[in-house]
């Protein structure tokens, strides 16, 4: 998904990054605090499905994740060159070395959190979530556990944490919006 829009006169760059485990709330978050901003909205995997000319699901059976991962970087790369924008980046971003200093360095980093029971639920049948997509409602809920355990040094090293499990989609840009201020 690719909403960039460009302040005129725009010379500086200045971000805000959503970052955290999928079904957290990135890209809705994103797309409603970017316009609360008057800023671009960019997501990564957006960026990704733009330029692959299909889906990361369709990426990830086709190619594997180290392709997928490749693509990533980027996009990652690209999204932080655009001016005055909300990023939203894909659940593992942050995992990768080169991803995270780029990200930390473009502004504010808000990891979205949630319990792994909330995040299962808003997966639902996870078709287009390739690292859940082949296992049965129970082996996700582990493997949300496991992913998450795995990916948590990653997500620490974010500015600030915003659990969205009991929140709704407002509650959750307007506590971003307070952590961030007028970046």
């Amino acid at each position: 998904m690719l909403d960039v829009l460009h302040r005129a006169g725009a010379d500086s760059v200045a971000h805000v990054i959503l970052a955290g485990f999928m079904g957290t709330g990135k890209t809705a978050v994103g797309r409603r605090l970017a316009r609360r901003l008057g800023r671009g909205f960019v997501d990564t995997d957006g960026l990704i499905e733009a330029t692959a000319g299909r889906s990361v699901a369709e990426i990830f059976r086709d190619e594997g994740e180290e392709y997928f991962r490749r693509l990533e970087r980027e996009a990652v790369a690209k999204a932080v060159t655009m001016p005055d924008a909300v990023v939203a980046v894909g659940g593992g971003a942050l995992g990768d070395p080169q991803n995270r200093r780029q990200l930390l360095a473009a502004g504010p980093v808000v990891c979205l959190r949630a319990t792994p029971e909330a995040i299962l639920e808003r997966v639902g049948d996870a078709k287009s979530r390739p690292l859940l997509a082949s296992l049965s409602p129970a082996e996700r809920l582990a493997e949300i556990r496991a992913l998450i355990a795995a990916r948590e040094v990653a997500y620490q090293s974010a500015s600030h944490d915003v659990d969205t499990t009991d929140l709704s989609l407002d509650e959750v840009v307007d506590r971003v919006r307070t952590l961030v201020g007028d970046v």
